[in-house]
């Protein structure tokens, strides 16, 4: 389980390494799996100078504009999940956070304990006219583990189950046909358990929590856990990628 720390302290192991490494093994047999699913669709660790006010009216502008949709999925600890949708062109902005729960605007330490009801989720800001949510989605299948019950690797309890919290009825058509095209296509050898529920809450995660990978990468278990995930992300995604 995922120890309660602060940004310097996180440890990784060789367990971990391992599930992540063995999630992207399927990620070519997939490939061909997605293309037939896709035809069957319609298509920061902020300064800490940074005044919080300020902040948070800028991102409440951000997300009310009507050019924009949003996407909520939880992949797991929320460092990995912000550090791959940040890098895909038309997201506009990735803020981890937790979502799913009973207890407001919980403390990492309180959804550490697993009794929150709280996923570590990524609300995932979106340009529909780039990006679109089944390609959102397909990244979302491809970049973890879905068949594991409240599970990602040695990260284990509800907070770290593989849900996707739908806001309108096509968001949750598109997710469960999704679900249901990959068990059918036998594309993992166990069944699919990702949660697909209706979008009720969203709380922003503590502040050195956003943006986490790359204002940290030097740290142990960005090293050698973040970065090779996303280097065989960016390999299997590179022409959505944004440019650098």
């Amino acid at each position: 389980m995922k120890e309660k720390f602060y940004p310097a302290t996180k440890k990784t192991n060789t367990n971990r390494m391992m599930a992540q490494t063995n999630t992207f093994i399927m990620i070519h047999w997939l490939g061909g799996v997605f293309a037939g699913i896709l035809s069957l669709t319609s298509c920061a660790e902020k300064s800490q100078t940074m005044n919080i006010t300020e902040e948070k009216a800028t991102a409440n502008a951000v997300y009310s504009d009507p050019n924009y949709d949003t996407a909520y999925f939880g992949t797991g600890c929320f460092w990995c999940t912000e550090a791959i949708f940040q890098r895909l062109k038309g997201v506009v902005k990735v803020t981890s956070g937790y979502s799913g729960g009973t207890v407001p605007d919980p403390t990492y330490e309180e959804v550490c304990t697993g009794t929150t009801g709280h996923a570590e989720t990524c609300r995932v800001l979106y340009n529909p006219s780039v990006i679109s949510y089944d390609e959102l989605l397909e990244v979302f299948w491809k970049t973890h583990d879905p068949t594991t019950l409240n599970r990602q690797g040695n990260d284990i309890g509800p907070q770290y189950r593989s849900v996707i919290f739908f806001t309108n009825p096509s968001q949750k058509e598109k997710a469960e046909h999704y679900k249901a095209a990959l068990d059918k296509s036998g594309a993992f050898n166990n069944p699919i358990v990702t949660a697909i529920e209706p979008y009720r809450n969203f709380y922003s995660a503590e502040n050195y929590h956003q943006d986490y990978y790359d204002q940290n990468g030097g740290q142990p278990y960005c090293r050698f856990v973040i970065a090779p995930k996303v280097e065989k992300f960016e390999k299997v995604f590179h022409s959505k990628l944004k440019t650098p």
